[in-house]
């Protein structure tokens, strides 16, 4: 008989212990859908965005000076956050605030920004000591080096004694300081505040190179009176994987960051399955009978709350700004990158953009 209720005694318990990994693998409940708390709700409650970028960098952040209308790819990615968590990007919900190299990082830990798409280098330092988290990289780049055809050289190892126009508190300042000191070559750096301002010195010939992120370059060679005349040297000199800041210790922001990120990538990956969804032919895909489609959408279950956010937010997302291949057409190839080929094609095209499960 003891026996008997011991046996009765064990299996009880041991259903207890066992029952819940049975529901593992269940959706999430109602009980995990999280209400907007820490920035997210600060961002909600002022009603208004408030986005880090370059502004003076053509391609991935710039303002007209005769339109005062702000265009670029980190520009659009602060649309594609506003979208996100307003359901729509105005004039009210955005403001976009330009910061140098220098001031980037104050303004964050300062809460004078929410966040960051200010083509920053995620980097170890800046992910510790800086109390920061990086998003999704956005755009794989490497650091490069501009001259004047007429300077007749063709890889770094040319420029001994060459003079270098930087841009005060970035990477590239130390980047090129390793580069030409492990070659042993004399060299000078002449820093500038701006990314226009170091293009203006490299273009009034205050130095010989203009060194920065390759898409820097790009971009800024187009603002040169003849971009013809100028060309960017075949050398990689690093890794610049480029990105969004924000600060640590708010996990539901950097989720909400993070898969406003992720959308962009996703919309342009059902490619692989022939359903590429685009600004222009997002309601096609409203009612598809694709599970996947479906939840991206919005259009079942409740993806969108568990972030604190509309469960129609990937699809805001995509009506806002349009998918990554969209965004990097609008603003990258205009500066003469092409994505083909490069890191920064979808994964299965051979590149490094990826999106996480959508479930």
């Amino acid at each position: 008989m003891r026996t008997t209720r011991f046996l009765i005694a064990l299996v009880i318990v041991l259903s207890v212990v066992a029952l819940p990994g049975l529901f593992d693998n269940a959706a999430p409940s109602a009980d995990a859908q999280a209400a907007p708390t820490g920035k997210l709700a600060e961002v909600l409650e002022r009603g208004r965005l408030i986005c880090g970028v370059s502004g003076t960098l053509p391609g991935f952040s710039f303002l007209d000076p005769d339109t005062g209308e702000w265009s670029g790819f980190d520009v659009d990615y602060c649309r594609a956050l506003a979208a996100a968590i307003f359901g729509e990007v105005t004039e009210d919900n955005l403001e976009i605030v330009a910061l140098t190299a220098a001031e980037r990082f104050t303004a964050l830990q300062n809460g004078d920004v929410d966040v960051l798409f200010r083509n920053t280098t995620w980097t170890l330092s800046r992910d510790t000591d800086l109390a920061g988290d990086f998003g999704p990289t956005t755009f794989y780049d490497g650091q490069g080096l501009l001259v004047r055809v007429d300077l007749g050289v063709s890889s770094i190892d040319d420029l001994n004694g060459a003079s270098f126009c930087t841009q005060t508190g970035t990477t590239t300042e130390l980047n090129i300081t390793d580069a030409m000191n492990q070659r042993g070559f004399d060299f000078e750096l002449i820093p500038f505040e701006t990314s226009a301002d170091s293009a203006n010195g490299y273009a009034s010939g205050r130095c010989d190179v203009l060194t920065s992120d390759k898409s820097q370059l790009a971009g800024l060679r187009t603002t040169l009176e003849d971009p013809s005349a100028h060309v960017i040297l075949p050398d990689t000199l690093s890794k610049e994987p480029l990105g969004p800041m924000y600060l640590q210790g708010d996990a539901q922001w950097g989720d909400v960051v993070n898969w406003t990120v992720f959308a962009t990538f996703q919309a342009e990956e059902f490619r692989r399955i022939g359903a590429e969804i685009t600004s222009e032919n997002i309601d096609d895909f409203f009612g598809s009978d694709n599970p996947e489609i479906r939840r991206f959408l919005g259009e079942e279950g409740d993806l969108g709350s568990f972030l604190g956010l509309s469960n129609s937010f990937a699809a805001d997302i995509i009506r806002a700004v349009g998918n990554y291949r969209e965004i990097y057409e609008r603003n990258i190839v205009p500066i003469g990158i092409e994505r083909e080929g490069s890191l920064n094609a979808q994964w299965f095209d051979g590149g490094l953009i990826y999106a996480p499960a959508w479930r």
